[in-house]
């Protein structure tokens, strides 16, 4: 990038060069709204072999500079994405390995903040949303400045089985999951439509019409995509490399877009004191503003339940 003013680049760090972290990467390289990208990693020869890995595709997309290092090469960076974590050993329990990632983000976080003190910090590693409040909280960095992936993929899952029910483009699926990106997950079934029109007043292709057993089967799909997916390939990665690209193209092109990323509660449908996903506007400065949208009495219920089974967890944490 040589020549290139300062004001003019794009900085973006990675910590975590795994399958979720190189999928990211590899969609951010062909996007082509980065100008720089760093990768972290404990594995220092994996992220100097995903970086060469992926510099040597340079010539079929537009020019930015690739490079490994270390926690102090993330100075400058706009957003860090954290996609770094262990897996669950044999004999470990979900709270066991819940612990040790919890240690992992205790240790990562504060060092991004000290190198690159303004930048995003975008959580994916799971789960998600007790990850995404611990960093919040164990760092001074104003709200909002540290956000998780969230429901971002259940929700374009959620749109993606919506549209090929109707018969339509997802594109024109508007529909949210909310809450934690896990089992307690739910629909603003409340809110969900197509094109404007609601779906039990949507008429689709053929006369596709609305029917209330495929949509609770449309809702089990989405939960269990994860589980169906790992059955088969052991991992999911490429839709979410595509989630968290279009969570940092927001910040660094201050799109403002709506997106059902995790953040600290702040009292919203009575939660606090917890990290959950809700839809909110995302832009430089991380989670700008988290809507206060009109929902339904039950799905306020279904979302506090949500926010009281991760609160149970984080509350467990230290007693491991």
């Amino acid at each position: 990038m040589t020549g290139l003013k300062a004001e003019f680049i794009n900085k973006v760090g990675l910590v975590g060069t795994g399958m979720v972290g190189t999928s990211f990467a590899y969609a951010l390289m062909q996007r082509g709204v980065a100008t720089d990208l760093v990768l972290v990693d404990v594995d220092a020869a994996r992220a100097e072999g995903e970086a060469m890995d992926l510099n040597h595709g340079m010539s079929f997309v537009r020019p930015m500079q690739i490079t490994s290092g270390t926690y102090a090469d993330l100075a400058g960076s706009s957003v860090v994405v954290i996609a770094a974590g262990v897996n669950q050993k044999p004999g470990e329990t979900r709270l066991d390995l819940l612990q040790r990632n919890a240690d992992i983000m205790r240790t990562i976080v504060p060092q991004i903040v000290h190198y690159a003190p303004h930048a995003v910090i975008v959580m994916a590693t799971n789960p998600v949303d007790i990850l995404t409040h611990i960093a919040a909280t164990c760092v001074n960095v104003p709200l909002g400045q540290i956000i998780g992936s969230g429901t971002i993929l259940d929700t374009a899952r959620f749109r993606y089985l919506l549209g090929d029910y109707y018969r339509v483009d997802p594109r024109s699926v508007h529909a949210y999951i909310i809450g934690e990106h896990g089992d307690s997950e739910l629909a603003l079934w409340s809110l969900a439509n197509v094109a404007g029109v609601r779906l039990h007043e949507f008429i689709g292709p053929g006369g596709r019409s609305y029917d209330q057993e495929k949509m609770s089967q449309i809702l089990d799909q989405t939960r269990n995509a994860a589980y169906e997916i790992i059955k088969r390939k052991k991992a999911t990665y490429y839709a979410i490399g595509l989630g968290l690209l279009t969570i940092v193209e927001a910040i660094l092109r201050d799109q403002h877009t709506v997106l059902t990323v995790s953040s600290e509660m702040q009292g919203q449908y009575g939660v606090e004191n917890i990290s959950l996903s809700l839809p909110t506007i995302v832009g430089k400065d991380g989670a700008e503003e988290v809507l206060n949208l009109t929902i339904s009495p039950d799905e306020i219920a279904a979302f506090q339940q949500s926010a009281t089974i991760l609160q149970d967890q984080l509350a467990q944490l230290d007693r491991v």
